[in-house]
C-alpha cells in the first residue's frame, strides 16, 4: 500500500476530509448527516465541541452520536487533547474507517490511475495502467478500468463487492447528473450511459464526471480548497477544463456540462480543437496545440518521430536552452492562458484560481508577465490587491483522489440517513 500524500495536501492541511463549512452556510440535509460530515470534516471531535460547532445542545447530539456509532459509521477514541480528571477518560468522536471503502478512477490518454480510500478519507491503496492506444471503443476502456480496479483490489483482500462505490473522471463532456459521456477525446463513440454500462460491467455502484471537476473536488475535499467557499481551479494537460466552486460546493450548471473553459473561443475561424470546432483555447494551450506548433517550428528530425511526451518535454527542454522558436511557442500559449484566465475572473471573480494539471511543470504557462496580462485584461480596480493565483503541478493520483471524493459524496447520503 505504497501512498505518498500529494503536495500542497501536507502540514497546512487541517485533519479530516470533506469541505469545511460554517454552520450558517450548511446544506439543506438533516442534522444526523451534519453530525456525520462535521465529524468527517475535523477528523477527530468531542461532543461538546461538535454542539458548539453545529449551534444545538449536547442532548441532541449525544442522541444522534449514538445512533451513528450503533450504525458502525463513527466511532469513540480517546482525547488526548483534553486533560484526564476523575471519572470516565476524555472521548472523541471519529469516522470509523472501515464503514466502507470507494475507490477513485482517473481515465486518461496515457495512463489509468486507481485509489483505494476508506470511509474517513484516508487512502489505503494505489494501482496504475499504462495504455498505448490514442482513442478506443467504450468496450475497450471498460476492460482497461476492470483490470486497473482489479490490480488495485489484488493485494489488499477487498473484493469488489466491499467496495461501496467507484468514482469514474475522464475528459471530455460528461452529464454527472445523468450518468452519461457526451463526448470524450479517449473515445471513438459519443452519446453513451457511461455510468450504466460501467455498473453493470463491475457490478457495484459508480458515479462519473470530468476530469477537471475531479480534480476540483480533490481540491475541496483534501486540499486548500476545504475552508473557502467560492473558488476555481483550471487544468491544462491533453485538453484544458475548468472547476468552479461555490458556497463550499461544485457547481456543474444546469445540464451538468458547464465550466467548459477550454471550449470558449478566443478566435473566429481559429485553430481546429479536438472537439471539431475552431477557434477554442484549448487549441492554443494543450498538448496537442504545443506538439502542433514545435513540429512547424522547429526543424529537428526528432520532433517527427517522438512521442507527444517526449516532443513536449524537448520543446521545453530547449525553451530553457533559449532556442527562440521554443520560446516563442509557450510565450503564445501562455499569452492565450492569460486570455482565458482573464475570462474567468471577468464572469465569476473568484478569490482564488488554482492552475493544476501535468502541464503546469512549464513555469513558462503561468509566469509573471502571463499572469500580470490576466490582470491587465480583467475588470479589477487598481485599488485592489491582485487576483490570487496558485499553481499545483500534481500527478494522476491527486485526479485519483478526486474521484475518490466523488464516490464518497455520492455515498455520503445514504449512509448518514441509513435507518438504526
Amino acid at each position: 500500500m505504497n501512498y505518498e500524500l500529494p503536495r500542497g495536501a501536507s502540514a497546512e492541511t487541517p485533519a479530516g476530509c470533506g469541505p469545511i463549512r460554517p454552520e450558517s452556510e450548511a446544506v439543506q440535509v438533516s442534522l444526523r448527516h451534519r453530525v456525520y460530515e462535521s465529524v468527517r470534516a475535523t477528523g477527530q471531535i468531542s461532543r461538546i465541541d461538535l454542539a458548539k460547532q453545529l449551534r444545538v445542545s449536547p442532548a441532541s447530539i449525544t442522541s444522534l452520536v449514538g445512533e451513528l456509532i450503533d450504525l458502525g459509521l463513527l466511532q469513540e477514541n480517546p482525547d488526548s487533547s483534553r486533560p484526564t480528571t476523575r471519572g470516565r477518560p476524555p472521548v472523541a468522536l471519529s469516522v470509523r474507517p472501515d464503514a466502507g471503502y470507494v475507490v477513485g478512477i482517473k481515465l486518461s490518454r496515457t495512463r489509468h490511475t486507481a485509489l483505494l480510500v476508506d470511509a474517513a478519507g484516508r487512502p489505503l491503496a494505489q494501482a496504475g495502467l499504462k495504455c498505448v492506444q490514442r482513442r478506443r471503443s467504450l468496450g475497450q476502456m471498460l476492460d482497461e478500468t476492470v483490470e486497473v480496479l482489479d490490480r488495485l483490489l489484488k493485494d489488499t483482500g477487498l473484493q469488489r463487492a466491499d467496495i461501496s462505490c467507484v468514482g469514474l473522471g475522464m475528459p471530455g463532456m460528461i452529464d454527472h447528473a445523468a450518468g452519461q459521456m457526451v463526448w470524450s477525446p479517449l473515445l471513438t463513440e459519443t452519446d453513451k450511459p457511461l455510468r450504466q454500462l460501467a455498473e453493470d460491467r463491475i457490478g457495484v455502484p459508480v458515479s462519473v464526471d470530468n476530469d477537471a471537476n475531479i480534480v476540483t473536488l480533490a481540491e475541496l475535499w483534501f486540499g486548500k480548497g476545504r475552508a473557502m467557499a467560492d473558488f476555481a481551479v483550471v487544468t491544462i494537460e491533453q485538453g484544458v477544463g475548468m472547476g468552479l466552486v461555490i458556497n463550499h460546493r461544485l457547481y456543474r450548471g444546469a445540464s451538468s456540462l458547464g465550466m467548459e473553459l477550454g471550449h470558449t473561443k478566443v478566435q473566429m475561424d481559429g485553430a481546429l480543437c479536438q472537439c471539431g470546432q475552431r477557434g477554442c483555447l484549448e487549441a492554443y494551450i494543450a498538448d496537442y496545440a504545443l506538439v502542433r506548433e514545435a513540429s512547424t517550428a522547429l526543424d529537428s528530425p526528432d520532433f517527427t518521430v517522438a512521442s507527444p511526451d517526449i516532443l513536449l518535454q524537448q520543446l521545453y527542454e530547449q525553451a530553457k536552452a533559449g532556442n527562440e522558436a521554443a520560446r516563442v511557442i509557450f510565450r503564445r500559449a501562455g499569452r492565450f492562458l492569460a486570455l482565458g484566465l482573464s475570462n474567468v475572473v471577468n464572469l465569476f471573480d473568484p478569490p482564488l484560481i488554482i492552475l493544476a494539471g501535468e502541464r503546469m511543470q512549464y513555469d513558462y504557462l503561468y509566469a509573471d508577465d502571463v499572469l500580470r496580462e490576466m490582470q491587465k485584461l480583467s475588470l479589477n480596480r487598481p485599488s485592489e490587491a491582485p487576483q490570487r493565483v496558485e499553481t499545483h503541478a500534481w500527478g494522476d493520483l491527486m485526479w485519483a483522489h478526486g474521484a475518490a471524493a466523488l464516490a464518497l459524496s455520492d455515498i455520503t447520503d445514504a449512509m448518514a440517513e441509513r435507518k438504526a
